[in-house]
């Protein structure tokens, strides 16, 4: 089996029990929660030597945990803004991973040599397609928001270039410790860090942008 089937075959698994989990909430969620940082801190002391790296991951990580059990469980419209940063940190990767394999732009940058200009631009276009799945097959007309709304469009390319920067930043840890991946519990993935890297940006920002009201 080759990288990209142990990948497609671990998203096949952990994407549905994600998702479980965060429909139920309340305590299956957080009992989810905790196992993803125990996880994650057992490959932060596992991987990573430098004081200040753990540190800010670790911050990081807690604050992404804490973002999605809020979301989750403060009311209906947070909930479903949860799921649609979820579905736009996924789309994004696949997009990013797509038109980069495609197209095979100029490099971005030497801090993760297989991040391309095309890729960054399939991050974003694949973004906006998160849009058009959360109108028409996710949100309920109960909420009475409409994803489709310019302000939403916008949210979903800074979304995008912050979920980008997130794993250009967890590759740039990983490039000075001299480490391809975080961890091998997750085949074709790596570690947790190396799956949820951009979503753990991108979801404490969501929770910021939601209690400053930029998000309604």
């Amino acid at each position: 089996m080759n990288n990209l089937q142990k990948r497609t075959l671990t998203s096949l698994i952990i994407f549905p029990l994600s998702i479980f989990f965060i429909f139920q909430g309340g305590n299956l969620l957080l009992l989810f929660l905790l196992a993803i940082f125990f996880l994650g801190n057992y490959e932060l002391f596992a991987v990573f030597k430098k004081k200040g790296t753990i540190f800010f991951l670790d911050l990081i990580l807690i604050l992404a945990l804490f973002s999605i059990y809020y979301l989750r469980e403060e009311n209906l419209f947070s909930f479903y803004i949860l799921i649609w940063v979820i579905i736009l940190g996924i789309l994004s990767d696949i997009g990013g991973y797509a038109f980069g394999k495609i197209f095979k732009w100029k490099r971005l940058t030497k801090i993760s040599p297989k991040k391309t200009f095309s890729g960054v631009l399939g991050s974003f276009v694949f973004s906006l397609f998160s849009l058009f799945f959360m109108e028409k097959f996710v949100v309920p007309d109960i909420i009475g928001v409409s994803f489709l709304e310019p302000n939403f469009f916008f949210l979903a390319i800074v979304f995008s270039l912050m979920a980008q920067t997130g794993d250009l930043t967890i590759s740039y840890f990983k490039r000075l410790e001299k480490i391809k991946d975080t961890g091998k519990i997750l085949p074709g993935h790596g570690g947790i860090f190396d799956r949820i890297d951009g979503l753990m940006f991108v979801v404490v920002l969501a929770l910021v942008l939601y209690k400053f009201n930029v998000i309604t």
